[in-house]
């Protein structure tokens, strides 16, 4: 009976932030009251439905994300909850909204977002910018408003070629420059200066400079797949020889971690990746120093250097690095994790390392997408950009 009446004494708003309790391992709880206000009872049923299925935490993360984004826009153009399943004349409207041409803007004011749109998600939180959205962030909100059609079974007019259509040219009309996830690379100068700064015999200092040696040895892995590695991806390897070619050379240690699900593959890839040397030895001595035998590798530590049981979360490993910028007297705002991953390949190319290997150990599936990591400061040193001269 006090469940009943608890039940009933619940508003919608503190009973969808109780559903959203059951997927605190995979959203951002930090953000479970905002989305418990953006998001409706169908929309929580189907993220907990999308979870059950195995949809991957990034995947869902960026989902729900887009979803409260949705919501908010159609209170905010419509004065409607989302409907389902959206009209083509919607989907339009969002287009239009959202992909603009900041010059006829001068001339027409009603030309984009409606000013009044513009407050209330500025007001709500949900819009930061002035300007366009990035093409990017425009075409994956429709795409996740598509896939959230499909999961409830339903058509959307995702696939017309008016919308195609409009997409494309829109985009034409509201060119803007791509933006880095890290507007710089950390790059091996750049990484040894992050790692003088753990050279005290903290337990934060020993945790850091673990995170920071693997995430750049491993081919530049991403905040998320640091943050969830966990103790049962790893394997000691047989040590190595510091030079291949000589048969006296000294040895080094050497680890692999077994990826399992990432950004571009699924938890049946049998991707694998190898740390020799520094690494090893920075991973060891933390799990030895943390006592970490099962579970996450990575954890938070708190004021008395007591270890938790928790994962450190992706935006904890940012926070790591842009900590260590400040601290080794670099301006944090032009890192993030990020840099770690464009920057192993920038290096691997500084180097003389073929791309295809630093693939293999990067774990990308596309050479674009691998190339593009290259820093336009890079390239424009290389010899590739000079053919005139």
């Amino acid at each position: 009976m006090d469940d009943i009446v608890k039940g009933r004494s619940l508003d919608a708003e503190s009973r969808r932030s109780l559903e959203l309790d059951t997927l605190s391992a995979i959203l951002p709880m930090d953000r479970r009251d905002r989305l418990a206000q953006l998001l409706t009872d169908d929309d929580v049923a189907t993220l907990k439905h999308l979870a059950r299925e195995g949809m991957g935490e990034n995947s869902l993360r960026a989902l729900a994300s887009d979803l409260a984004y949705l919501e908010g826009w159609a209170a905010a153009a419509i004065g409607e909850p989302l409907p389902w399943p959206a009209s083509e004349a919607l989907a339009l409207k969002f287009v239009a909204h959202h992909l603009w041409d900041p010059a006829q803007r001068e001339s027409d004011p009603r030309h984009g977002m409606p000013v009044d749109v513009a407050a209330a998600l500025r007001e709500e939180g949900l819009l930061r910018s002035d300007g366009p959205h990035a093409p990017s962030t425009v075409k994956r909100r429709l795409a996740s408003w598509g896939t959230l059609h499909r999961w409830k079974g339903i058509e959307g007019p995702f696939g017309s070629p008016a919308l195609r259509s409009a997409v494309r040219l829109a985009v034409r009309a509201s060119p803007r420059p791509r933006r880095r996830k890290s507007k710089r690379a950390v790059t091996r100068d750049v990484l040894d200066r992050l790692v003088a700064t753990c050279a005290t015999d903290r337990l934060a200092d020993t945790r850091d400079l673990a995170i920071l040696l693997l995430a750049f040895a491993s081919g530049g892995r991403r905040r998320s797949e640091v943050a969830r590695l966990r103790i049962e991806q790893l394997t000691d390897e047989p040590a190595v020889p510091l030079d291949p070619t000589d048969p006296k050379s000294p040895t080094l240690p050497c680890a692999s971690i077994q990826l399992g699900r990432t950004k571009t593959g699924d938890a049946d890839d049998e991707g694998r990746v190898f740390l020799v040397g520094p690494p090893v030895e920075a991973l060891r001595e933390w799990l030895e120093r943390s006592d970490v035998r099962k579970g996450p590798i990575f954890r938070a530590i708190d004021r008395w250097e007591a270890i938790e049981e928790r994962a450190l979360t992706p935006q904890s490993v940012n926070l790591i690095v842009k900590r260590r910028c400040a601290m080794a007297g670099l301006d944090p705002r032009d890192f993030t994790a990020h840099g770690l991953r464009s920057g192993y390949l920038t290096e691997a190319a500084r180097q003389g390392v073929a791309l295809p290997e630093a693939m293999q150990q990067s774990q990308h599936r596309s050479v674009q997408q691998a190339a593009s990591y290259y820093n336009e400061a890079e390239r424009a040193q290389g010899r590739a950009a000079r053919l005139a001269l």
